[in-house]
Formats: structure tokens, C-alpha cells, sequence
């Protein structure tokens, strides 16, 4: 689709053929080096292998006292024993000289830095030893992996203070608002596309940077520009005119419902930009199917939706139209099946808010029969 001309008069495509333009369009940035404790939800650049042993000493695995397991040989309710002990909390080293832990509850501290014990300590009880949980040059965590909590503990106690991340994408966000030829910049339908775009674009691990529309195919400081309204058919629609004129407009068009109005293209510096419609339903599905996945490719995620998928029977029939992929909202029933409601067409982004889900109804066909087993997606 790129090598169109910038002004071409370009059809609708198929979602498949739109997916691929995206895909062909964005890759994975460049990795950046950030403090350990800011990389949560960030994207592993490179694979992070031990450089020390974990633990890097043997340490203990539960509160109690450090012994040394030769010193309670003989210990048993009728002959308690007082040896020497150390307090320690779970994941200190063990003092030198000592091998085991006796639990708290099993031992009663003296006041001369000694211990009463009533039965034997085995070597290495409740120790977690030296290398234990990962050797020198044990992978920890792969490129492309989305670090969590436990990544960030574990690499905390690794010894690593930065670590190589995935870049964020810059993402430019125009409105094309009033330019459009009998529209309002404040029309109510629309009012709620820039909140809900800054909300999905957070959630997609990207930064935002709000543009106005005269310059948002301008200069070269964005991985992806956005801009919501004016990509209808109409030749003099603000944001599609516009795109062609700065670069090149790729795609008008996609046979999706909601979005048809989607559009891509590139500005004059080769920065891909999607075109998102004005109604808010329809801004919604150009985003997560088309400018998310960018973002989410750009940033080293998984470019799918970043929803549950799970495979389930129809409670009712699901009715579409041949020729467009269709987004349908379903509801979970008690008895584990989906169930469609109102559409999108029919209540708008209501029909986000009153689903636990949607299903995906393909071009090919004209929907699903009760009982027909489905894809699934939920929001939960």
C-alpha cells in the first residue's frame, strides 16, 4: 500500500490488509537504560543473565535463630540444651560459623545471647543457599518480556540498579475538531475521544504529546501521529486532505464496523499516522485494532488486543454483514456462554460499557447460529 501516490483517491481495504500496512509501518524501538525502581511495566530490551549467584550467600529462609546444627546434637524435650544463636530476619546471611535456622516458635532466647533448643537442627534447614535460585549466568528474564513486580525483586536482588528497556513511543494527538466541514470542535458525541485516547495510549505504554491540528504532520520528533475526526469519504475532509497534502494518505477506508473511516498514511518525514473517525464508538475500534497495535509493536509488546481471548458456544444468533468485519458486544451468561446485545451502531460506546465483551465477526460472514463456538474477547 505505501508505494500509492500521496493524493491517490484510495478505496476502503480489509482489516487484514490495514493490520498489515500497521505492521509494515511501525517496529520494535530502540532500547534505552533506566533506573530499576522506573522500569515496572516497561519492555526488556536485551535478556538480563546473573552476574552473582542468588542468593550470593547463604541466608535464611524464615525468622528465627542461626545455629550451628553440630551445637543441638543430643537436644530433645527431656534434655533441652543452651547453645549459642543469632537472631535473624528472613533473607539475612548467615553468620559465620552456622549452618542451620531454628524457627522462632521452636526455640526461647536467654538473656546472655543464648538459646534453648528442645530438639536437633539438621544442617542446612531452613537455609536457602548460596546460588540456590539462580547461578552465574542464569537467564533472569528475556528480551521482550514486560517486567512486573517480581521481575523488578528479583533483578533488585540480582545486584542490577538499571536495566535496557524498550524506548516508550512518542505519540503525537491532534483533534481535527472544527475544521470539519458542519462541526462543532465541542460536539457532545466526541467530546469523550481525547480522554479515552490519552487513557488507551497510557495503557499501551506510550507518551503523549498533544499537537493542534495545523501541526500535526509537521517535524519529526513522533513515532506515530493520531488524529481524531475529518477522515470520512468526503474529498475535502480536514485530516485526510491534510495527510495527503503533508505526505502521503496510503489508506481511506477500512471495512470495519465500527471505524470505516479509518485512514493511514505517512507525513512528509516518513512518521506513520492513523486517521481515527469522529464518532466516538468508531474512534474507539480504529484505535485498538489499528493505532494501538502500533503502539503496542512500536513499544516491544504484543501487537494483539490486549484482551483475554477465550473460546465459547453463542447463547443467541449474531448477525452480520458480509464484505465488513464487524465488532459485536457480547455479555458472559451465567451458564458460561455469549450472549450479544445492542451494538455499537445502535447505543455507541454504551455498548462498551454494558458488554463484558466482544466477538470478532470476520468479513466472510454474515455472523454465528446458537450454539456456534466463538472467539471470545473480554474487557475484564
Amino acid at each position: 500500500m505505501s508505494g500509492l501516490a500521496p493524493s491517490a483517491d484510495v478505496g476502503r481495504v480489509s482489516v487484514e490488509v490495514a493490520i498489515a500496512w500497521i505492521d509494515g509501518a511501525t517496529g520494535r524501538l530502540e532500547t534505552e537504560w533506566v533506573a530499576l525502581d522506573r522500569a515496572w511495566g516497561r519492555v526488556l530490551g536485551e535478556d538480563i543473565r546473573a552476574v552473582a549467584p542468588i542468593p550470593r550467600e547463604d541466608c535464611a529462609a524464615l525468622d528465627g535463630f542461626a545455629v550451628s546444627a553440630a551445637a543441638t546434637i543430643g537436644a530433645g524435650a527431656y534434655n533441652p540444651m543452651t547453645i549459642p544463636g543469632v537472631a535473624l530476619a528472613a533473607g539475612a546471611a548467615l553468620p559465620a560459623g552456622t549452618d542451620a535456622v531454628v524457627p522462632l516458635d521452636q526455640a526461647e532466647p536467654t538473656d546472655c545471647g543464648h538459646l534453648v533448643v528442645v530438639e536437633p537442627a539438621a544442617p542446612g534447614v531452613n537455609v536457602d543457599r548460596r546460588g540456590a535460585a539462580a547461578a552465574v549466568g542464569a537467564l533472569l528474564a528475556t528480551a521482550g518480556t514486560r517486567l512486573m513486580p517480581y521481575h523488578v525483586g528479583l533483578l533488585a536482588a540480582a545486584g542490577l540498579a538499571c536495566l535496557p528497556v524498550v524506548r516508550r513511543p512518542r505519540v503525537r494527538l491532534a483533534m481535527a475538531g472544527a475544521l470539519l466541514s458542519g462541526e462543532a470542535a465541542d460536539r457532545p458525541t466526541g467530546a469523550g475521544n481525547g480522554p479515552m485516547l490519552r487513557a488507551a495510549i497510557a495503557r499501551d505504554g506510550g507518551d503523549i504529546a498533544e499537537a493542534s491540528f495545523a501541526g500535526a504532520f509537521a517535524g519529526a520528533d513522533a513515532d506515530l501521529v493520531l488524529v481524531v475526526g475529518g477522515a470520512g469519504p468526503r474529498r475535502d475532509d480536514g485530516s485526510a486532505a491534510a495527510l495527503a497534502a503533508a505526505g502521503s494518505l496510503d489508506i481511506r477506508g477500512v471495512a470495519l464496523v465500527p471505524g470505516e473511516t479509518t485512514g493511514f498514511g505517512r507525513t512528509a518525514a516518513g512518521t506513520p499516522a492513523v486517521l481515527l473517525p469522529g464518532p466516538p464508538a468508531a474512534c474507539l475500534w480504529g484505535y485498538e485494532l489499528f493505532a494501538g497495535r502500533a503502539i503496542r509493536q512500536l513499544g516491544g509488546r504484543e501487537p494483539g488486543l490486549p484482551y483475554h481471548a477465550r473460546r465459547m458456544m453463542t447463547a443467541r444468533k449474531i448477525v452480520s454483514t458480509i464484505g465488513t468485519t464487524e465488532i459485536c458486544p457480547v455479555r458472559l451468561c451465567p451458564a458460561g456462554e455469549a450472549e450479544p446485545i445492542a451494538s455499537f451502531a445502535e447505543i455507541g460506546l454504551m455498548a462498551a460499557a454494558s458488554a463484558d465483551g466482544f466477538v470478532i465477526v470476520p468479513a466472510a460472514s454474515e455472523g454465528y447460529p446458537p450454539g456456534a463456538s466463538v472467539t471470545a474477547y473480554f474487557y475484564g
